[in-house]
């Protein structure tokens, strides 16, 4: 049950890198990996894992900062001096498929994969602060500890009765927690219980330190989220013993989704928190952690943000970061495939700040120059230039004259948004033509898939029109093949909603969800909660086919008239039938024939005679003489007689 309520109500995970907060990490409903400078605010590496449909990414987690060699792209002289710098580089990222797999954004590669561990689907991943150990948590119920160097477990062991959804590491690096729906405090070294902590009804999905204090000084605090609780609670390790109850409740709109804080070190220091609920809402709080507090404590802030329309739609909060000194604020906002990241200054004073944004003009599909590896020739200025892009987006391609080796950036020109370029792409171009060759094909089938993720993820009514207009069969079957799992179910459901409308645009859309269901079926079927899902659709195809039996029925019986008029109709074009017969059979007699036949034949005046002596043998019963009389004439004279005498 554990497992099953985690599942539903985990989001895309999403976070910032520490210390630095240069990049922020987040993997989409297609399962890439995605990294983008928060600085220059451009994608910096994207990352494919070979099962990103099948072993979708659960949780991410950075590891500490590490010394880089910076700049590992080209070989250095000895005379010039290596700089070394601690950045963010490993990345832990738990599958649902039980692995964990470790990338590195200084190689823009995969470091390792971890297998083995876990039977079933990673829910957390937390790194060691000292030594190059990692931690895991599954739905197995189990914890491993992982060996970085080797690749291998360093132990394993049962840590729950239910699915472990959540772990953190104390900042000593002593001490773990672990919590599925009860919170339990482990010993590192010797793996043992240090303390049991009961409180939440639902699977906790939130375990950060408040405090770097040590447990036996009765300062050291931790706080916990649940899924479906809109309360944070804060903890105290007490060294009594006396701990059965949260201290203190931060109260939130909605259900944690990311959580950035600043521990105290001291009594004197206030801890600064800033959560981001599932509603797209960022709550900021200061408390100084000295004791408990019975009343439930409101946000000393609550930030919103909202489009620049008439008629203003929030837009939502993927995640936040608090900088160490000062109240900026970096944020994460918008959509998973295109996130805009700013630095925003806010006014505590306030209990409500409302910031608008006008996320179109703010987007732009850029990717900085250092992750592409491609040089770029020198092109003759007559020559011309053929390179693979969107269909119907035919951008004009300079060639760079000779003699300039580097790649200039022109400041003045501005980047095309997404809907300009959506209303640059003629749907024409993207149907299959017989005569093009197979890797058009497939590129135009890439791209219309690509198209359908984006209407799906921003639910863009324009985006999703123009996809669904086609009518070829193939670009549909080829489509709804490339989407990932994920988009599946947001895909049905967003035919059924059309299917309600028009009976012209639902004859369109029958087409989609019958390749939805030739090509992921077996992905429906494993969905536990599929009947509420489906039952909409289900309901309005039983109620349509009802209406079907009854139209058949009618078109059977003017199908009856029809016929009958048309043979009627035909009938009476036919011309008379000649009735004369065309040969005449005439079978000749002999004369003993006619003898013995006059013979047999009575006078005229026994056959009164003869009819009441077959009325008197019929009421006697006696069927033998009935039938003689019937054989032989001469019989029947003499019974004819012998009635007379009597």
């Amino acid at each position: 049950m554990a497992a099953d309520t985690v599942s539903s109500s985990l989001q895309l995970p999403c976070v910032f890198s520490p210390k630095s907060r240069q990049y922020l990490a987040l993997c989409a409903q297609d399962g890439r990996l995605r990294i983008w400078n928060t600085d220059s605010k451009t994608l910096h590496q994207e990352y494919v894992p070979s099962a990103h449909l099948s072993a979708t990414c659960i949780c991410i987690t950075w590891g500490p900062c590490r010394t880089v060699k910076d700049g590992p792209q080209r070989k250095k002289r000895k005379s010039e001096p290596g700089q070394m710098e601690e950045k963010a580089d490993l990345l832990a990222m738990g599958t649902a498929a039980g692995s964990v797999l470790i990338y590195s954004t200084a190689k823009g590669a995969l470091h390792c994969t971890l297998d083995g561990g876990h039977s079933g689907g990673v829910n957390c991943v937390q790194w060691h602060p000292e030594d190059s150990l990692l931690y895991s948590a599954s739905d197995d119920t189990n914890i491993v500890e992982w060996d970085l160097q080797s690749g291998k477990t360093r132990s394993k062991w049962k840590a729950d009765r239910a699915a472990v959804t959540s772990l953190c590491v104390s900042p000593d690096g002593k001490l773990l927690l672990s919590a599925g729906q009860v919170i339990k405090m482990w010993d590192l070294d010797t793996k043992e219980v240090y303390r049991k902590f009961t409180g939440h009804s639902t699977a906790v999905t939130t375990l950060r330190f408040a405090t770097t204090r040590p447990p036996e000084s009765n300062a050291l605090y931790f706080l916990s989220g649940a899924a479906h609780d809109r309360l944070l609670s804060v903890w105290q390790v007490r060294e009594d013993g006396k701990d059965k109850n949260s201290v203190v409740s931060f109260t939130l709109t909605d259900e944690p989704q990311h959580i950035d804080l600043i521990a105290s070190n001291s009594k004197e220091e206030a801890v600064r928190l800033a959560v981001v609920c599932k509603d797209g809402q960022l709550h900021l709080f200061e408390h100084f952690l000295n004791g408990p507090c019975k009343k439930p404590l409101s946000p000393s802030c609550t930030v919103q943000m909202s489009d620049t329309k008439d008629s203003p739609v929030p837009i939502p909060l993927l995640a936040a970061a608090l900088r160490v000194g000062t109240r900026t604020v970096l944020l994460g906002y918008g959509n998973h495939l295109q996130p805009v990241m700013e630095k925003v200054e806010i006014n505590t004073a306030e209990r409500h700040v409302c910031l608008t944004r006008d996320v179109h003009a703010s987007l732009s599909l850029s990717m900085e120059t250092a992750v592409s590896k491609v040089k770029t020739p020198v092109v003759n200025t007559k020559s011309k230039v053929l390179v693979p892009g969107l269909p119907g987006h035919q951008a004009p391609i300079k060639g760079t004259p000779q003699g300039s080796d580097k790649r200039k950036k022109d400041t003045d020109t501005k980047e095309m948004s997404i809907a300009e370029r959506l209303g640059e792409i003629d749907l024409s171009t993207l149907s299959v033509d017989k005569g093009a060759p197979k890797g058009t094909a497939s590129l135009q089938m890439d791209n219309f898939a690509v198209l359908l993720l984006q209407g799906l993820e921003s639910k863009d009514a324009s985006i999703l029109n123009k996809v669904f207009q086609t009518r070829k069969e193939m670009v549909i079957k080829k489509t709804v093949a490339r989407l990932p799992l994920s988009a599946v179910l947001p895909l049905v459901e967003e035919l059924t909603k059309r299917l309600q409308g028009h009976p012209f645009t639902a004859v369109l859309m029958v087409r989609w969800l019958k390749a939805v269901l030739m090509h992921h079926t077996s992905y429906l079927a494993s969905l536990p909660d599929l009947v509420t899902q489906l039952g909409v659709l289900y309901h309005m195809i039983e109620s349509r086919v009802k209406m079907f039996h009854k139209l058949t029925k009618l078109h059977g019986k003017l199908y009856l008239l029809t016929t009958q008029v048309a043979t009627s109709d035909s009938s009476k074009s036919v011309t008379e039938v000649d009735h004369t017969a065309k040969l005449v059979y005439e079978e000749e007699s002999s004369d003993e024939d006619e003898a013995s036949g006059d013979e047999g034949l009575p006078d005229d005046g026994d056959d009164s005679n003869w009819e009441e002596d077959e009325v008197m043998e019929e009421d006697k019963d006696d069927p033998d003489s009935r039938t003689d009389s019937k054989a032989n004439g001469e019989e029947d004279m003499e019974h004819g007689n012998e009635s007379e005498e009597e």
